[in-house]
């Protein structure tokens, strides 16, 4: 296998940029550019120079020997000043030895899945901390990379091959004269890891949604005051505000952390029947949008009919509170006026929503448990018809199994590896 580097930190001038080497010959590589290496996890101060001698710049080295390393692999560490030059150069000189070469994106992370350092949710848990924009986020995926979910996934592996092999134990001793009867303790596995399946599985959405956001579109008749209230959220001039009615044509969005959770408003076009093509077309796309967001903020003057069907945790306003003197759900963008109030409303629905948030965050878990939720119960199903069908509900549970395990990447995980490790930068 190569010996791959990589500048670990973002291009461009820093205080500090890291280059990390990796592989069968990082330790010889790195001797040639600074001499005698500091231990095991242990740093040291070193001239770092070129093949012929000439000083680059000076070094804090830290040295990792394989398999206690983040790859698995030895690894060398460069923390260098963050210049450009002399992460140009340094990256030039790692470049000229034999069998050394410029790490792939995720090519780091890809080596530790590869040497059992990490297991796939546990890389995506990685993939998404380093995405992570928010507490929420940060939290949901350091308890994921942790390896809590993995470890989950194990245990329900465990249960799942004991019960099967309970069953092709009974196969193997069906013509002896020894008790074979083992449906309970095979029911017992077999409904406890469900429950434990579906548990997770109902938790899916909200975790999804703490990775990738809200959204929050907020929708009534045109000009009732949605764009300067979304400007007061905001807190900038992010859309265009006019006494004209039918100003916002399109779909404007803005991102914000709020409480922890990223959260993205969405500003529609007025709600009417226009002759205008350009505005109807905007009304059907803010209809649209608004159907598909995770809350909806409805801003009414008195007498407005909501203009679509409100769901339950939706939040209903009465607009420009500073000409009708009303309180909370009274709201003003102009002044400011129960905007506050909001944005709290607004964050106690998403907490209560996440609040049954899982460890699984991406569609890909979910399609695995259900798969294996799914063996499982077929499994229950045929324990009920006896003996003569305890093989057919062992490749059942076969097949949850082999779900699981893909699930954590120890099989079949190839074809996901490219489309995981595309998302990753240089260096990670």
């Amino acid at each position: 296998m190569d010996t791959i580097f990589a500048q670990a930190t973002a291009v461009g001038r820093a205080g500090v940029s890291v280059v990390r080497i990796s592989g069968p010959s990082a330790h010889e590589i790195a001797a040639n550019l600074v001499g005698v290496l500091p231990e095991h996890r242990q740093t040291a101060l070193r001239m770092l120079r070129d093949g012929a001698g000439e000083f680059i710049d000076q070094a804090l080295v830290l040295r990792f020997d394989g398999p206690n390393s983040f790859t698995g692999e030895d690894v060398v560490e460069l923390h260098l000043h963050g210049s450009i030059a002399i992460m140009h150069r340094t990256l030039e000189v790692l470049g000229g030895f034999d069998g050394c070469r410029l790490a792939e994106p995720g090519e780091f992370t890809r080596r530790a899945l590869e040497n059992g350092r990490l297991d796939l949710t546990q890389v995506e848990g990685l993939g998404d901390l380093i995405e992570a924009e928010t507490e929420a986020q940060r939290k949901q995926a350091l308890r994921v990379l942790s390896g809590d979910l993995g470890d989950k996934v194990e245990e329900w592996r465990k249960s799942l091959i004991r019960a099967a092999a309970l069953l092709e134990a009974t196969i193997d001793f069906a013509d002896e004269d020894v008790p074979v009867d083992v449906s309970d303790e095979v029911r017992e596995l077999l409904v406890q890891t469900d429950k434990a399946l579906v548990h997770e599985i109902k938790g899916i959405k909200a975790a999804e949604r703490i990775r990738t956001g809200f959204e929050v579109a907020i929708i009534g008749a045109p000009n009732v005051g949605k764009s300067t209230l979304l400007n007061r959220l905001a807190g900038r001039d992010a859309a265009i505000t006019s006494n004209v009615a039918g100003t916002t044509r399109d779909v404007i969005e803005v991102r914000m952390d709020l409480g922890g959770l990223a959260v993205t408003l969405l500003d529609t076009a007025g709600i009417r029947q226009s002759d205008d093509l350009v505005e109807t077309l905007g009304v059907e796309r803010a209809l649209a949008r608004a159907e598909l967001a995770d809350l909806r903020v409805f801003l009414l003057e008195e007498g407005d009919e909501p203009p679509m069907t409100p769901v339950e945790g939706d939040v209903m306003l009465s607009a420009k509170a500073d000409l009708t003197g009303a309180s909370y759900p009274a709201v003003s963008g102009e002044t400011g006026a129960g905007v506050d109030q909001l944005l709290a409303e607004i964050q106690t629905r998403l907490q209560d929503f996440v609040s049954g948030a899982g460890l699984a965050t991406h569609a890909r878990h979910a399609a695995a448990m259900q798969q294996a939720s799914a063996g499982l119960n077929r499994a229950l199903e045929l324990l009920e018809d006896g003996p003569d069908v305890y093989d057919i509900a062992a490749a059942e549970l076969r097949i949850g199994i082999h779900a699981l395990e893909v699930l954590v990447g120890r099989i079949d995980a190839e074809n996901l590896l490219d489309e995981i490790f595309a998302s990753f930068c240089l260096g990670k």
